[in-house]
């Protein structure tokens, strides 16, 4: 089959070239991408004729968003998936607008699928909204370190459902870092302003996350910005956490 020539994903498979960002020098280059339901799977080769993929991304914790403005193409799709229990990021697009959307409705099927097998007793209403989410904020903050004396860095901040990543750059392939963001039952809460010691030059709008661990400060250039983050934070903090999300919180607290 050529790699341009796309068979139905009803078949639970789909193959094809996409436009991939190189993590470390920026280029896009050409890949073959592989997307199979029985193996439940997207797979990528850094050449059309490779035996072994460069990684396989676990379709249980594959997202997709559009991401047009950020990837710098009209068509550009972020794919997000979790390594080690840390998140890695892919930013791919095609030059014809179709042939990306059918790889992000194929993402999804697949997804459903996933999601039918594990949840089987769930409706298909309960299970689209879990096909593929947007984020929730994203957006340049600051930060400092855990001792709170560190100088204030500007990161790249997105907040993905229970997990706020910084980056150095938007199009960073892997997070500097990650915290979890719990329920307010659970020691976490999200208050406007930093402590009147914070030593250091940043931002004037102070953002401080309080979790059962420690204290994030973080500082946003305008109030407006202020306000969004805050009103983003609260969100998750307010919304009671589900049993699998203990479980996702207790991997952050044993992290090295």
């Amino acid at each position: 089959m050529h790699p341009d020539r796309q068979e139905p994903y009803s078949a639970g498979y789909r193959e094809g070239l996409l436009w991939k960002r190189g993590r470390d020098n920026g280029q896009f280059l050409s890949r073959k991408f592989v997307l199979t339901e029985r193996e439940g799977a997207l797979k990528y080769f850094n050449r059309a004729d490779a035996k072994e993929p460069k990684a396989v991304m676990k379709i249980e914790h594959l997202n997709a968003t559009f991401q047009p403005a950020k990837i710098g193409h009209a068509h550009g799709l972020q794919v997000t998936y979790l390594k080690d229990n840390s998140t890695r990021n892919l930013f791919l697009y095609h030059e014809d607008g179709k042939e990306m959307v059918d790889w992000f409705n194929a993402l999804r099927a697949a997804r459903f699928h996933y999601l039918q097998v594990a949840f089987p007793g769930a409706s298909d209403a309960d299970l689209v909204p879990k096909l593929s989410r947007n984020y929730l904020k994203e957006g340049y903050m600051e930060k400092t370190g855990p001792k709170h004396t560190e100088g204030f860095r500007k990161r790249w901040f997105t907040m993905d459902d229970r997990r706020l990543m910084y980056f150095k750059d938007p199009l960073d392939a892997f997070a500097r870092g990650e915290v979890f963001i719990g329920s307010r039952d659970s020691g976490y809460a999200v208050l406007e302003g930093l402590p009147p010691t914070t030593p250091g030059l940043h931002w004037p709008h102070g953002i401080t996350i309080v979790t059962p661990e420690r204290r994030f400060l973080l500082a946003c250039e305008s109030s407006a910005e202020q306000r969004a983050w805050v009103q983003a934070l609260r969100g998750v903090v307010e919304r009671p956490m589900l049993p699998q999300e203990y479980a996702v919180e207790a991997h952050f607290k044993h992290k090295p």
